[in-house]
């Protein structure tokens, strides 16, 4: 279950990045206006931007929540690593007792 978990996040990883990769940025959209648009020939007319943007949502849930499941399973039934490094028995410090003062008569 571990191990299909790790593979699904390694997936979902790498196509975020080709997915992130292949969207074209904010300042391409001023040299379409003017003619420019034949990059995005491969998408069809109306370009990949709702299409990569989908994808892009989609793969992001994965990666969350593979992100989030790993951490729950690889924590669970296990201590805290930072009680290794504490005493076993934490004894509070003795102090001698309080002496009441006597008067002599």
């Amino acid at each position: 279950m571990h191990a299909l978990i790790i593979i699904i996040h390694l997936i979902a990883c790498f196509s975020l990045i080709l997915i992130v990769l292949l969207q074209s940025g904010k300042g391409q959209s001023m040299g379409a206006m003017f003619g420019g648009s034949g990059s995005q020939a491969l998408f069809g007319s109306s370009g990949a931007g709702s299409f990569l943007t989908k994808a892009t949502t989609a793969v992001a849930v994965v990666f969350m929540l593979t992100s989030l499941t790993l951490a729950y399973v690889s924590n669970s039934g296990q201590e805290s690593v930072i009680r290794n490094y504490l005493p076993i028995t934490q004894e509070e410090p003795q102090q001698p007792p309080i002496e009441e003062e006597t008067t002599p008569e």
